[in-house]
């Protein structure tokens, strides 16, 4: 059996669609593909129709995203990491469960055959006795490298849900979620404290107001400190672009602050835009030779390799049905 050169990856999020065509050794990006369809969107649309069932309308979305992506292209195959998976996504997996190790073996996944000879590849998500996630878990198997030269590490993964994941003696071994980002956007935008909070990017006069929730936040004082947002405003003439960054350190102190009693190497990989706020906030309680600061593009680059890992177990296959890799 001829091993492709190429495979697609396929990041299907809640709210955004990726494809990106992969060269599989150098994982160079051919070509890419971006929508807003996201899970959500797509069941949602397919609720409203009766015509087609549950997988066959997601795989037709998938099947024309790929012609756009490539309308030339010959078959190869499709890696899918994300909310595909889930219970609202292309077909559910049940959660693997931890630990499992960095070459990919322990996750569980189904092959879905597609128009046009292309097989896709479904992922499950992974399950711990107190978090879960979808997604995250192959772009932890892409970072294991950065990991794999210490004894303990903490991979954290910031986000809407932060995922914070044990690494020992190249396992994955623990998780826990925290709600970092969900708690900002309800609270930034939906409570009585929206009129004192305004979004901006964030820019060195900043570091203040976001120095002061953060060392709140890192006290475990978290929510006795959450009113003070509008006293901060209505009271001292703080302005709402101030009380952004003030709230975001509050609550990026709150999820940080037992780091304060841990041992272990830590290793951040965020996207850019929370990238500055997490790294101010671990330099602040932690030596530099405990910390390791991975950026968008090393995150962007370990969903490849966490992809590419997972294809490498299944490659010489001709036929896939829901199993344990």
């Amino acid at each position: 059996m001829n091993t492709p050169l190429y495979f697609i990856s396929c990041d299907w999020g809640t709210s955004n669609f990726r494809l990106r065509l992969v060269d599989r050794h150098s994982l160079r990006i051919l070509a890419e593909r971006r929508t807003d369809q996201g899970v959500k969107i797509i069941y949602d649309r397919f609720r409203r129709q009766k015509q087609k069932n549950r997988q066959t309308f997601f795989t037709h979305y998938l099947t024309d995203q790929i012609r756009s992506l490539s309308p030339t292209l010959q078959p190869c195959p499709v890696v899918v990491a994300g909310m595909a998976s889930s219970n609202i996504g292309l077909s559910e997996l049940e959660y693997a469960s931890m630990p499992f190790d960095d070459s990919g073996r322990g996750l569980n996944w189904r092959s879905i055959r597609l128009p046009g000879d292309f097989m896709a590849l479904l992922i499950s998500g992974i399950r711990s006795e107190e978090g879960m996630m979808r997604g995250e878990e192959t772009q932890a198997l892409g970072l294991a490298a950065q990991l794999a030269s210490y004894t303990n590490a903490i991979l954290l993964l910031p986000g809407t849900h932060s995922k914070h994941l044990w690494y020992r003696q190249g396992q994955f071994c623990q998780l826990k979620n925290f709600m970092t980002g969900e708690l900002f956007a309800l609270l930034s935008q939906q409570s009585l404290l929206s009129v004192s909070v305004k979004s901006s990017s964030w820019h060195q006069r900043h570091t203040t107001a976001f120095d002061a929730g953060l060392s709140r936040g890192l006290s475990g004082s978290c929510t006795a400190n959450l009113f003070s947002i509008r006293a901060r405003h209505i009271l001292h003439g703080q302005t709402p672009t101030d009380n952004f960054f003030f709230l975001s350190g509050l609550l990026i102190g709150d999820e940080l602050a037992y780091l304060q009693q841990r041992e272990e190497t830590v290793v951040l990989a965020a996207p850019a835009a929370l990238f500055p706020l997490y790294r101010i906030a671990l330099e602040m309680i932690l030596p530099q030779s405990r910390l390791v600061l991975l950026e968008e593009p090393d995150l962007e680059l370990g969903l490849l390799r966490g992809q590419q890992k997972i294809l490498e177990h299944y490659e010489e296959r001709e036929y896939f049905s829901l199993e344990t890799l």
